[in-house]
Protein backbone atom coordinates (compact mmCIF):
# COMPACT_ATOMS: atom_id res chain seq x y z
CA UNK A 1 0.00 0.00 0.00
CA UNK A 2 1.44 3.85 -1.16
CA UNK A 3 0.16 6.26 1.44
CA UNK A 4 0.28 10.42 0.25
CA UNK A 5 1.57 11.50 3.48
CA UNK A 6 4.04 8.59 5.29
CA UNK A 7 6.28 5.84 4.76
CA UNK A 8 6.80 2.56 5.91
CA UNK A 9 10.14 0.91 5.48
CA UNK A 10 10.77 -2.62 7.04
CA UNK A 11 14.63 -3.54 7.52
CA UNK A 12 15.52 -7.09 7.49
CA UNK A 13 17.03 -7.15 10.78
CA UNK A 14 13.96 -6.96 12.48
CA UNK A 15 12.72 -3.33 12.90
CA UNK A 16 10.42 -0.32 10.52
CA UNK A 17 11.01 3.00 10.06
CA UNK A 18 7.77 5.05 9.96
CA UNK A 19 8.69 8.72 8.28
CA UNK A 20 6.05 11.41 8.16
CA UNK A 21 6.50 13.18 4.94
CA UNK A 22 4.48 16.40 4.65
CA UNK A 23 7.63 18.89 4.85
CA UNK A 24 6.01 21.85 2.93
CA UNK A 25 3.68 22.32 5.72
CA UNK A 26 6.13 20.81 8.59
CA UNK A 27 4.87 17.54 8.88
CA UNK A 28 1.27 18.52 9.99
CA UNK A 29 -1.17 16.20 11.08
CA UNK A 30 -4.17 16.36 8.67
CA UNK A 31 -6.96 13.70 8.53
CA UNK A 32 -5.66 12.31 5.95
CA UNK A 33 -2.16 11.91 7.45
CA UNK A 34 -3.83 10.36 10.69
CA UNK A 35 -6.29 7.96 8.71
CA UNK A 36 -2.86 6.64 7.44
CA UNK A 37 -0.88 6.35 10.45
CA UNK A 38 -4.09 4.22 11.27
CA UNK A 39 -3.07 1.89 8.67
CA UNK A 40 0.50 1.80 8.85
CA UNK A 41 0.04 0.46 12.59
CA UNK A 42 -2.35 -2.05 10.79
CA UNK A 43 0.92 -3.00 9.24
CA UNK A 44 3.27 -3.01 12.00
CA UNK A 45 0.67 -4.87 13.93
CA UNK A 46 0.31 -8.18 11.61
CA UNK A 47 3.67 -8.09 10.44
CA UNK A 48 5.56 -10.32 13.53
CA UNK A 49 8.91 -9.87 11.71
CA UNK A 50 8.70 -6.46 12.99
CA UNK A 51 10.13 -6.26 16.83
CA UNK A 52 10.67 -2.88 16.83
CA UNK A 53 9.84 0.47 15.48
CA UNK A 54 11.09 4.05 14.54
CA UNK A 55 9.13 7.31 13.97
CA UNK A 56 10.50 10.54 12.92
CA UNK A 57 9.76 13.44 10.86
CA UNK A 58 10.96 14.13 6.36
CA UNK A 59 13.12 17.49 6.67
CA UNK A 60 15.36 19.23 8.73
CA UNK A 61 12.72 21.42 10.43
CA UNK A 62 10.16 19.46 12.45
CA UNK A 63 9.07 16.06 13.63
CA UNK A 64 5.39 16.80 13.57
CA UNK A 65 5.15 20.74 14.05
CA UNK A 66 0.73 20.49 15.09
CA UNK A 67 -2.28 19.64 13.39
CA UNK A 68 -3.83 21.12 10.45
CA UNK A 69 -4.88 24.71 11.56
CA UNK A 70 -6.76 25.16 8.43
CA UNK A 71 -9.33 22.10 8.60
CA UNK A 72 -9.39 22.88 12.67
CA UNK A 73 -10.84 26.33 11.95
CA UNK A 74 -13.57 24.61 9.57
CA UNK A 75 -14.81 22.50 12.14
CA UNK A 76 -18.27 24.30 14.20
CA UNK A 77 -19.51 21.77 16.19
CA UNK A 78 -18.83 20.64 19.65
CA UNK A 79 -19.51 17.05 18.52
CA UNK A 80 -16.93 17.11 15.29
CA UNK A 81 -14.54 18.47 17.60
CA UNK A 82 -15.05 15.90 20.28
CA UNK A 83 -14.96 13.59 18.00
CA UNK A 84 -11.65 14.14 16.44
CA UNK A 85 -9.84 14.29 19.76
CA UNK A 86 -10.88 10.97 20.52
CA UNK A 87 -9.87 9.70 16.92
CA UNK A 88 -6.44 11.36 17.82
CA UNK A 89 -6.29 10.04 21.32
CA UNK A 90 -6.81 6.23 19.74
CA UNK A 91 -4.51 6.59 17.50
CA UNK A 92 -1.73 7.63 19.80
CA UNK A 93 -2.86 5.17 22.29
CA UNK A 94 -2.56 2.20 19.89
CA UNK A 95 1.26 3.44 19.74
CA UNK A 96 1.58 3.47 23.35
CA UNK A 97 0.07 -0.20 23.59
CA UNK A 98 1.55 -1.14 21.03
CA UNK A 99 3.58 -5.08 22.30
CA UNK A 100 6.90 -3.61 20.41
CA UNK A 101 9.13 -0.88 21.56
CA UNK A 102 8.57 2.42 19.71
CA UNK A 103 11.59 5.00 19.01
CA UNK A 104 10.65 8.50 18.73
CA UNK A 105 13.44 10.06 16.94
CA UNK A 106 12.42 13.77 17.50
CA UNK A 107 14.36 15.81 14.72
CA UNK A 108 13.03 19.87 15.32
CA UNK A 109 9.44 21.19 16.06
CA UNK A 110 7.26 18.43 18.05
CA UNK A 111 4.30 20.96 18.57
CA UNK A 112 1.19 20.51 19.43
CA UNK A 113 -0.23 16.70 17.74
CA UNK A 114 3.33 16.98 17.14
CA UNK A 115 4.62 16.67 20.89
CA UNK A 116 1.38 14.36 21.29
CA UNK A 117 2.65 11.99 18.94
CA UNK A 118 6.53 11.52 20.75
CA UNK A 119 5.05 11.66 24.02
CA UNK A 120 2.66 8.18 22.83
CA UNK A 121 6.58 6.57 22.17
CA UNK A 122 8.68 4.31 24.76
CA UNK A 123 11.60 6.10 24.24
CA UNK A 124 12.62 9.85 22.80
CA UNK A 125 15.61 10.45 20.98
CA UNK A 126 16.08 14.61 20.21
CA UNK A 127 18.25 16.44 18.16
CA UNK A 128 19.46 18.98 20.02
CA UNK A 129 17.45 21.37 17.36
CA UNK A 130 14.19 19.80 18.42
CA UNK A 131 11.45 21.83 20.21
CA UNK A 132 8.97 20.76 22.12
CA UNK A 133 5.79 22.77 22.89
CA UNK A 134 1.93 22.24 23.49
CA UNK A 135 0.61 26.03 21.90
CA UNK A 136 -3.09 25.06 21.60
CA UNK A 137 -3.73 27.82 24.01
CA UNK A 138 -2.65 30.53 22.00
CA UNK A 139 -5.32 29.66 19.48
CA UNK A 140 -8.08 29.47 21.67
CA UNK A 141 -7.95 25.48 22.53
CA UNK A 142 -6.16 22.82 24.30
CA UNK A 143 -4.10 19.85 23.46
CA UNK A 144 -7.01 17.23 22.54
CA UNK A 145 -4.53 14.10 21.32
CA UNK A 146 -3.69 13.59 24.90
CA UNK A 147 -0.99 16.34 25.66
CA UNK A 148 -2.64 17.02 29.31
CA UNK A 149 -2.50 13.71 30.48
CA UNK A 150 0.84 11.99 29.54
CA UNK A 151 3.26 15.32 29.79
CA UNK A 152 2.17 15.87 33.43
CA UNK A 153 2.41 12.33 34.21
CA UNK A 154 5.92 12.35 32.84
CA UNK A 155 7.13 16.41 34.18
CA UNK A 156 4.13 16.58 37.00
CA UNK A 157 0.96 18.30 37.02
CA UNK A 158 2.64 21.88 37.83
CA UNK A 159 5.41 21.64 35.32
CA UNK A 160 2.79 20.89 32.59
CA UNK A 161 0.67 23.57 33.23
CA UNK A 162 2.81 26.36 33.14
CA UNK A 163 4.06 24.74 29.41
CA UNK A 164 0.32 24.28 28.56
CA UNK A 165 -0.81 27.32 29.53
CA UNK A 166 2.09 29.40 28.64
CA UNK A 167 2.53 28.04 25.20
CA UNK A 168 6.21 28.12 26.05
CA UNK A 169 8.53 25.54 23.62
CA UNK A 170 10.89 23.75 25.88
CA UNK A 171 14.32 23.11 24.07
CA UNK A 172 16.12 19.80 23.41
CA UNK A 173 18.19 20.09 26.26
CA UNK A 174 15.52 21.26 29.01
CA UNK A 175 13.16 18.29 27.66
CA UNK A 176 16.43 15.97 28.82
CA UNK A 177 16.32 17.53 32.20
CA UNK A 178 12.68 17.09 32.90
CA UNK A 179 12.63 13.43 31.39
CA UNK A 180 10.79 13.90 28.81
CA UNK A 181 13.54 13.09 26.23
CA UNK A 182 16.39 10.31 27.24
CA UNK A 183 18.95 10.97 24.63
CA UNK A 184 19.93 14.34 23.08
CA UNK A 185 21.81 14.18 19.27
CA UNK A 186 23.57 15.84 16.84
CA UNK A 187 21.19 16.08 13.77
CA UNK A 188 23.30 14.15 11.64
CA UNK A 189 23.74 11.60 14.24
CA UNK A 190 19.97 11.29 15.37
CA UNK A 191 18.80 9.12 12.72
CA UNK A 192 21.60 6.90 12.61
CA UNK A 193 21.30 6.10 16.38
CA UNK A 194 17.48 5.64 16.11
CA UNK A 195 18.32 3.14 13.79
CA UNK A 196 20.68 0.97 15.91
CA UNK A 197 18.78 1.44 19.13
CA UNK A 198 16.12 -0.01 17.15
CA UNK A 199 18.51 -2.70 15.46
CA UNK A 200 19.53 -3.56 19.35
CA UNK A 201 16.06 -4.12 20.95
CA UNK A 202 14.98 -6.26 17.94
CA UNK A 203 17.04 -8.43 19.03
CA UNK A 204 15.58 -8.30 22.32
CA UNK A 205 13.12 -10.73 24.16
CA UNK A 206 10.15 -9.61 22.18
CA UNK A 207 7.62 -11.47 24.59
CA UNK A 208 9.52 -10.29 27.70
CA UNK A 209 9.47 -6.76 26.13
CA UNK A 210 5.91 -6.48 25.76
CA UNK A 211 4.68 -7.54 29.11
CA UNK A 212 7.73 -4.88 30.65
CA UNK A 213 5.52 -2.18 28.15
CA UNK A 214 2.60 -3.69 30.02
CA UNK A 215 3.69 -3.72 33.26
CA UNK A 216 5.09 -0.02 33.51
CA UNK A 217 1.94 1.16 31.35
CA UNK A 218 -0.42 -0.54 33.33
CA UNK A 219 1.13 -0.06 36.72
CA UNK A 220 1.75 3.49 36.51
CA UNK A 221 -2.23 3.98 36.28
CA UNK A 222 -2.05 2.37 39.19
CA UNK A 223 -1.24 2.15 43.50
CA UNK A 224 2.33 0.32 44.05
CA UNK A 225 0.84 -2.46 45.43
CA UNK A 226 -1.34 -3.80 42.66
CA UNK A 227 1.44 -2.56 40.01
CA UNK A 228 3.72 -4.99 42.29
CA UNK A 229 1.01 -8.03 41.93
CA UNK A 230 0.97 -7.42 38.09
CA UNK A 231 4.88 -6.91 37.66
CA UNK A 232 4.48 -10.78 39.65
CA UNK A 233 1.83 -12.45 37.39
CA UNK A 234 3.48 -11.50 34.22
CA UNK A 235 6.67 -12.60 35.94
CA UNK A 236 5.05 -15.67 36.18
CA UNK A 237 3.87 -15.77 32.80
CA UNK A 238 7.44 -15.17 31.24
CA UNK A 239 8.21 -18.56 32.45
CA UNK A 240 6.06 -20.05 30.60
CA UNK A 241 8.26 -19.03 27.03
CA UNK A 242 10.33 -20.43 24.77
CA UNK A 243 12.41 -17.28 25.10
CA UNK A 244 13.05 -17.44 29.15
CA UNK A 245 14.28 -20.94 28.14
CA UNK A 246 16.88 -19.46 25.24
CA UNK A 247 17.99 -16.93 27.17
CA UNK A 248 18.89 -18.61 30.50
CA UNK A 249 20.20 -20.99 28.61
CA UNK A 250 22.50 -18.57 26.46
CA UNK A 251 23.75 -17.27 29.48
CA UNK A 252 24.79 -20.66 30.85
CA UNK A 253 26.51 -21.54 28.47
CA UNK A 254 27.76 -18.26 27.20
CA UNK A 255 26.62 -17.62 23.65
CA UNK A 256 23.92 -15.06 22.25
CA UNK A 257 20.53 -15.39 23.30
CA UNK A 258 18.75 -15.96 19.54
CA UNK A 259 15.05 -15.28 20.71
CA UNK A 260 12.15 -17.00 18.37
CA UNK A 261 9.22 -14.66 20.32
CA UNK A 262 7.07 -17.39 21.83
Amino acid sequence: MEWNNIHLEKYDEGWAILTIQRPKVLNALNAETLAELEQALDRVESSPEIRALVVTGAGEKAFVAGADIKELRAIEETDRAEELSGRGQQLFNRIEELSIPVVMAVNGFALGGGFELALSGDILLASDKARFGLPEVNLGILPGYGGTQRLARVVGNSTAKYYALTGEMIPADEAFRLGIVQKVISPDQLLKEAKQLAQKLSKQAPVAMKYIKKAINQGAEADLKTGLQLESSFFGILFNTDDRLEGMDAFLEKRKANFSGK
